[in-house]
């Protein structure tokens, strides 16, 4: 029998605010539409009673109640959660194997915005933490975390999207590094930030994850015009099958010879590029003609994943009985990935660090990883985490770097470490306490 997984990634950010006037300044910046902030013109431009010259239905779509819904605290995530989480929720629908739903919290940090306006929960690690910590006290064992990365704006406002890593790559660089030094932990699986690729990221993606949900291939691109022309996530001329393709060095958009892996990912519960029963349809029979494929879709924690679960569902009840032929199963993205892929029995990586003298020497001891080094993470005695490359001694198995003048000395240091992706899938971290 042919298998269709099913794949809910989450963009995890953690919770949010937005008040009736900052809703009508995303209305002026986006549609150019300048109106005094009041509840009952919003209620009008949901209902399409203000005339708009055609535009009427985009904007509702844009200010629809359940997308003004945020999740404004913590707690009011955690009681999303109580019900999400729980055996009941997931097991309303079961894949083929008697399994229920499964999540792919994909996690990031918020840092060094020049201010907060959403007040959103700005530190390292904070969102990555409360979700595991979540995770572990509802047992919730085949939920996934993974990684998610918003560039930030040449203005450091977090309300401004962008795309350029090469912008932020000390934020970057010092979340990655941390998240070794401070939680042994390494990325297996992005989503993009806003949806958005461009050479920079494409590039740093290709040297350290191998799994990548990131293509929005839809015919109807959208009628968002501050979305329009290709602007923020552009995946125009990608592949609309849902099987995931290995990129170009030159175009992230179109398959190559890369190493990554690059899967399919439409939006539920948003303004564009929305899901829909024709696009199940289409991975139902991608699944029943080449014998597997991976349904994948996406939206966010600040708003109630809830309704778009009920959304998917439902869709799912519509279009799996015209497919007698495929299994549906729910997986995480890496698990859905290294199946498809034939690789679930690859072990993760296994990676040893250890001083001799003023250098530091890393060795894969078992297995492979992805890309050409591990991640070096340095963490000095004032509490910067910091990057550096190694030098390479035997491509693929063995790397040093030297502690001296030129770098950082050994008393300057509190802890190294390393991480590194599998080849194929999962991760490996070692690291050292330095002596006082």
């Amino acid at each position: 029998m042919a298998l269709l997984h099913v794949v809910h990634c989450i963009d995890t950010e953690g919770p949010l605010t937005e008040t009736l006037e900052a809703s009508f300044e995303r209305l002026r910046g986006s549609f150019g539409i300048d109106l005094p902030p009041d509840a009952d013109t919003l209620a009008r431009l949901q209902r399409r009673e203000i005339p708009l010259n055609g535009r009427e239905e985009a904007v509702a779509r844009m200010l629809a109640p359940e997308l003004l819904a945020y999740n404004s605290s913590w707690n009011a995530i955690d009681a999303m959660l109580a019900e999400l989480l729980s055996p009941e929720f997931r097991n309303r629908m079961r894949g083929g194997d008697g399994n229920g739903w499964v999540y792919s919290w994909h996690c990031m940090d918020h840092m060094r915005y020049a201010e907060n306006p959403r007040h959103k929960d700005v530190g390292y690690g904070n969102v990555f933490r409360f979700y595991r910590n979540a995770l572990r006290r509802h047992g919730a064992e085949r939920d996934e975390i993974d990684w998610h990365f918003h560039p930030l704006s040449l203005t450091r406002n977090p309300l401004h999207a962008a795309t350029s890593f090469a912008n932020s790559q000390d934020v970057l660089l010092e979340i990655i590094a941390r998240r070794i030094l401070e939680d042994d932990w390494f990325p297996v699986v992005n989503r993009p930030g806003f949806h958005a690729e461009r050479p920079d990221s494409h590039l740093f993606l290709e040297q350290w994850l191998p799994f990548d949900y990131a293509n929005q291939a839809h015919e109807n691109e959208t009628d968002q015009p501050d979305l329009s022309g290709g602007r923020f996530g552009d995946w125009r001329r990608a592949p609309r099958s849902w099987r995931g393709y290995r990129p170009s060095h030159d175009d992230y958009q179109v398959p190559g010879g890369c190493r990554r892996w690059i899967f399919r990912c439409l939006n539920v519960g948003t303004r564009f590029r929305a899901m829909t029963s024709d696009h199940l349809r289409e991975a139902f029979r991608e699944a029943a003609e080449t014998g597997k494929a991976i349904l994948a879709f996406a939206d966010h924690d600040y708003r109630d994943i809830r309704r778009d679960v009920a959304t998917v569902r439902a869709m799912l009840a519509e279009v799996r009985p015209e497919f007698p032929g495929v299994e549906v199963r729910f997986s995480g993205a890496e698990a859905a990935a290294r199946d498809l892929l034939g690789v679930s029995d690859r072990p993760a990586p296994r990676l040893s660090l250890r001083i001799e003298g003023s250098r530091a020497v890393v060795r894969v001891e078992a297995g492979e990883i992805f890309g050409p080094q591990p991640f070096l993470a340095l963490r000095t005695r004032d509490g910067r985490a910091l990057h550096d490359n190694l030098d390479f001694q035997e491509p693929g198995r063995l790397w040093t770097y030297c502690l001296d003048g030129q770098t950082l000395p050994p008393e300057a240091l509190t802890a190294i470490g390393v991480g590194a992706a599998g080849r194929w899938g999962g991760f490996a971290t070692a690291k050292l306490e330095m002596p006082r």
